[in-house]
């Protein structure tokens, strides 16, 4: 095998690579990335047997063939070669290495046998849609904060994405919660994804489908199967294996009756909490909000490191409330709003707290109260 590449095309596809191999592995062979090199294009592929990444790139190619090679050493190699250089790579069967050569740098590496490189099983889709990627990247971002840390609630540990009934229709909705706080965002449902079973997208698949999407312009191919989800681009193909097990029924979660309404600049109340959160013990990191008419006053009391106050001007009519929030998960939620206004609507102290951005309801967040 023998071809050369420029830098910039080679380090964007095995920094993809890289990022997906688990560093901690018991099997050598994942910690490599598979080169395959054939007609004018070179597939880079790597996988830790839950995701696999195939990212192809354009290239000279003068001898095909193909081997595996560590996939970090490779890409910290990359990283550190001059700006616009052409980067030639041969492998020599004779030795089982490979030469990676650039300018006056010259590397040889330890490759391991293309044969024993692990690919994964090819699924019947059962649905298959396109999605523009501000779409998906919005569904994604604004509720991946919600996802569970907690691995005996395994099946709390991704985005649940599905198709739902939604206020004017039938929609593709993402759903995230940890029991805490719970993200719910819809978007127009495309066409072909009216059959897709629901399925729950892992956190680290969600974080690497996020390296595809900075593109406005493109259009991922998304198919679904019971046990796994694709996404392509026309470069690089992102499959995974679905988390196994049953999404709980989050819509009993969302409170249908809370009456007591309050809209607050988002980017406003976000700094007010960050600035009042600060003598709050890490611990509990509890943030009181008191409302009265059309005025909110952020408190947190910290016996043992002080106290904060601060009055912000808000749109509220109801009867008096107070109510206590952790505000790690109140910054959270406020930074997801694009718009200016947040809207909170409340029950009681004790009552979960719906949040939204205006009069939008495509984009929804609950949020459980703490005792203060």
């Amino acid at each position: 095998m023998k071809f050369s590449i420029e830098r910039a095309v080679l380090l964007k596809a095995v920094a993809q690579a890289q990022s997906v191999v688990e560093r901690r592995n018991t099997i050598p062979i994942l910690a490599n990335v598979l080169i395959e090199a054939q007609g004018d294009e070179v597939h880079f592929r790597a996988t830790d047997l839950d995701i696999e990444i195939v990212d192809k790139a354009p290239a000279k190619v003068e001898r095909a063939g193909a081997t595996t090679v560590s996939a970090v050493t490779l890409n910290e190699i990359v990283r550190k070669l001059p700006d616009g250089s052409l980067v030639s790579l041969t492998e020599e069967s004779a030795t089982g290495r490979l030469t990676i050569e650039a300018g006056r740098s010259n590397f040889s590496l330890a490759t391991l046998p293309k044969e024993d490189f692990p690919v994964m099983a090819t699924s019947e889709y059962a649905a298959n849609f396109a999605v523009k990627a501000p779409v998906l990247r919005r569904l994604f971002d604004k509720s991946k904060f919600a996802i569970s840390t907690e691995e005996t609630r395994y099946y709390l540990n991704g985005v649940y994405m599905h198709v739902a009934d939604g206020e004017s229709g039938k929609v593709l909705r993402c759903v995230a919660t940890d029991g805490h706080r719970l993200a719910r965002i819809d978007a127009e449902l495309p066409m072909g994804a009216e059959n897709m079973a629901g399925v729950i997208v892992p956190r680290k698949t969600v974080g690497e489908l996020r390296k595809l999407l900075d593109d406005d312009e493109m259009k991922i191919a998304v198919s679904v199967s019971e046990t796994k989800i694709r996404f392509a681009t026309p470069d690089i193909t992102l499959t995974s294996k679905v988390i196994d097990g049953t999404f709980p029924d989050y819509t009993r979660v969302i409170p249908q009756g809370n009456t007591r309404r309050l809209e607050v600049d988002a980017s406003e109340f976000a700094r007010a909490v960050d600035r009042v959160a600060t003598v709050s013990s890490e611990r509990s990191r509890a943030v009181k909000l008191s409302l009265d008419e059309d005025r909110l006053i952020l408190s947190v009391n910290s016996p043992d490191s002080g106290a904060a106050e601060e009055e912000l001007a808000v749109a509220y009519s109801d009867e008096r409330l107070e109510i206590g929030f952790n505000a790690k998960y109140l910054l959270e939620i406020a930074s997801q709003v694009d718009r200016e206004n947040a809207v909170f609507m409340f029950n009681s102290s004790g009552d979960p707290t719906l949040m939204r951005e205006g009069n939008d309801m495509s984009a929804i967040y609950v949020v459980m109260p703490m005792r203060v």
